[in-house]
């Protein structure tokens, strides 16, 4: 439900979520020295903002996913991708918070990016789209929020590159954030990181199909290389222990190997399916663009080499939370995060949950993940003024 303050002119509904054009009259600062401007971002959201605006919850998504966290995915038919942590008498109640997630600058779900059109040339941005950091994400976001009439957040969720997200709002708008729950994340990626990112980076360049990233004015999509890159990446949001429980050496549909290159093995067949289904809903030139944002986050890098900087003076109460099984982004970042809270007296909580599911633990069912984020978010609106849940 709409307030008052969010029909400003910009603001302009669609069936499937809010488009709000930003930067028309003054152009955004990217972190790579340009203005950009005007451009439009895609947003959508759900349960109703109380008159104080102080029960506002920000949702930042991961590399791969949209602002369709709790509702049916328009391409896919899915049901909304945090469907079991977002809702009615879910741990973000929709009948309590006002919730709102942000198609992320660079994005392919409305908001602007690689292949929407640059209104300056009425053609497909393609590589002319400038390259953006996690920090410009967030301005755009910001931008969203005031449009709303929002001061401050009371509080900004995510997981894996929204975890990053999440350090950048409570390090850089410090007054506007009340709590913080960066989920699975790491202040920064490491060489390890940065070099999965290339090999799928890679994969999608060396397609044919590309055209050197103007293959929707060819008429074609380089399924082949965003195909492969989807398989690489997906490898690493799970567990070794996940997969030889799902898969094991188990044959796909036959009792003996073919001696041939098809996919003879479950997880070979599970990984090609990953990459035809993802090349569906997703655009080549977006992943180019924010696997490159992920690439350039380093949040102590930004205060002069020190994390504990980034913090100095940051309000928010936080809880990070980790997976044991996680080694795309390990405890040990996340630690790191508690440290440099901890040199600034800041109000932090840790938990990290004992799991075998890998990064992607915190999209699937983890109960105790659950109760967590329940505690913590049911707690700060108690500090908030927004009373307890009727349970």
């Amino acid at each position: 439900m709409l307030t008052g303050d969010q029909k400003s002119r910009h603001l302009v509904t669609n069936a499937s979520g809010f488009t709000i054009t930003l930067g028309d009259t003054q152009p955004m600062s990217l972190d790579n020295g340009t203005q950009f401007g005007p451009f439009d971002i895609a947003y959508q959201t759900y349960g109703v903002m109380n008159a104080e605006k102080s029960n506002v919850i920000l949702i930042c998504h991961a590399l791969t996913g949209d602002q369709y966290v709790a509702s049916e995915h328009p391409v896919t038919g899915k049901p909304g991708w945090w469907d079991d942590m977002v809702g009615a008498g879910k741990p973000i109640d929709t009948e309590r918070f006002f919730v709102i997630c942000i198609n992320a600058l660079g994005g392919c779900m409305g908001s602007a990016g690689p292949k929407e059109i640059d209104p300056k040339t009425n053609r497909p941005y393609g590589l002319e789209f400038p390259v953006i950091t996690i920090a410009d994400m967030v301005r755009a976001q910001k931008l969203v929020i005031e449009q709303l009439g929002v001061d401050q957040l009371f509080c900004v969720v995510g997981g894996s590159m929204g975890a990053m997200q999440v350090l950048e709002w409570a390090s850089r708008y410090k007054d506007n954030v009340f709590s913080a729950m960066p989920i699975a994340g790491a202040a920064r990626h490491t060489a390890q990181n940065i070099a999965f990112h290339e090999v799928g980076r890679q994969a999608i360049l060396a397609d044919p199909d590309w055209h050197g990233g103007n293959y929707m004015e060819h008429g074609s999509v380089p399924r082949r290389g965003l195909g492969v890159a989807r398989m690489t990446a997906h490898i690493t949001y799970l567990s070794e222990a996940a997969l030889h429980r799902k898969f094991g050496r188990n044959l796909q549909n036959r009792a003996q190997p073919s001696y041939g290159f098809d996919a003879d093995f479950q997880v070979e067949s599970y990984l090609r399916h990953q990459g035809s289904t993802f090349v569906e809903r997703f655009d080549a030139n977006s992943y180019l663009y924010i696997t490159r944002a992920m690439d350039y986050f380093d949040l102590a890098a930004e205060y002069g080499g020190s994390l504990a900087a980034a913090f100095d003076g940051v309000k928010a109460r936080f809880c990070i939370v980790s997976f044991s099984s996680d080694w795309l982004f390990p405890t040990a970042e996340n630690r790191a995060i508690v440290h440099a809270l901890n040199a600034v007296a800041a109000d932090v909580s840790f938990v990290e949950i004992e799991s075998d599911q890998g990064h992607d633990a915190f999209l699937l069912d983890e109960p105790e993940f659950r109760r967590v984020a329940r505690g913590f978010i049911d707690s700060c609106a108690e500090q908030r003024g927004l009373g307890r849940p009727d349970r």
